[in-house]
This record gives structure tokens, C-alpha cells and sequence, in this order.
């Protein structure tokens, strides 16, 4: 099966906004409010300032997704790119979409020298994404993530 990555355009924010509540729902039983993740979507697109989609085709059909976002780290004087908004149509797992996507983001990253590494959020019961991803060469870095969510909790 042959697999064309390509950024994703304006066109395609109702399949992104649809894969990412697929998501949502598979890996945390959540259901996504479509009033925030279709703007959300269209927000990224608009602006390469705040992430980047790419999608992967196959048999000429959208496959899969990543979403890269960006942190400045001082530590390293270079910025990291966040892998985000993962999602690959279960028609298409186990078959390489992933691989193709994570390899494109990898090889844009590696060639620009602002960009000193790839991070992911992964759930911790996922280990079959946690197998894949240390098969692409990811390891786990030690540390652990902590937030607050204003959305869930307003005070």
C-alpha cells in the first residue's frame, strides 16, 4: 500500500475535527464538543503559528493524522515539536500510515535547525502505541505531565 503524506489545507478541517473526536472518544472514552474542536481545528490551519496537520493518504482516502505544536526550551536554545491530535482510521492501523506520518515529521524537523526534538503525549495504559513509538526510536524521558484544565475547572 502506497502512503502519501501532504499538510493539510482548509478543505480538510471537517475530516481532522472528525478523527480527532474519534480519538477522543477511543482512548478516553470522551466525547468532544464539536462548538470547540471544529473552530479549534480551523484555528491551526489558519495559523502555522500554532500547530501544524499533516494527513496520510492511501488508497485515495485520508488514512491518518498528526498535529505538530511548538515549545521553546531554553535548556536546549531550540524549539521541540510536539506530536499531537494522532489518529489513524481503523481501517488503515498496523499497515504503516503511522510510521509514514511520524517518518515526514521527522524529516521536516531534522532539517530545520531550530527544531532540537520530537515529544508525545501517550495514555499510559496504551501500550501498543508506547511499542510503536519506541520502535520509531522515542524513549520515555522520565517525566511525568501535570495540568489544570480551566475548561473542566473554571475557579
Amino acid at each position: 500500500m502506497d502512503v502519501l503524506v501532504r499538510e493539510a489545507v482548509a478543505d480538510d478541517a471537517n475530516t481532522i475535527a472528525d478523527f480527532n473526536s474519534r480519538m477522543a472518544k477511543e482512548t478516553e472514552g470522551r466525547p468532544l464538543d464539536p462548538g470547540l474542536i471544529n473552530p479549534g481545528v480551523e484555528a491551526v490551519l489558519a495559523d502555522p503559528e500554532k500547530g501544524r496537520y499533516w494527513l496520510a493518504e492511501a488508497d485515495g482516502v485520508v488514512a491518518g493524522q498528526i498535529m505538530v505544536t511548538y515549545e521553546w526550551s531554553d535548556w536546549r536554545n531550540g524549539m521541540l515539536w510536539w506530536i499531537q491530535s494522532v489518529y489513524i482510521h481503523e481501517d488503515y492501523r498496523r499497515k504503516g500510515v503511522f510510521s509514514s506520518l511520524y517518518r515526514h515529521v521527522e524529516s521536516l524537523a531534522r532539517l530545520d535547525k531550530g527544531v532540537c526534538g520530537l515529544r508525545l503525549y501517550v495514555e499510559q495504559a496504551n501500550k501498543r502505541a508506547q511499542a510503536t513509538y519506541s520502535k520509531l526510536g522515542m524513549v520515555m524521558p522520565g517525566y511525568l505531565v501535570m495540568e489544570v484544565d480551566f475548561l473542566k475547572n473554571p475557579e
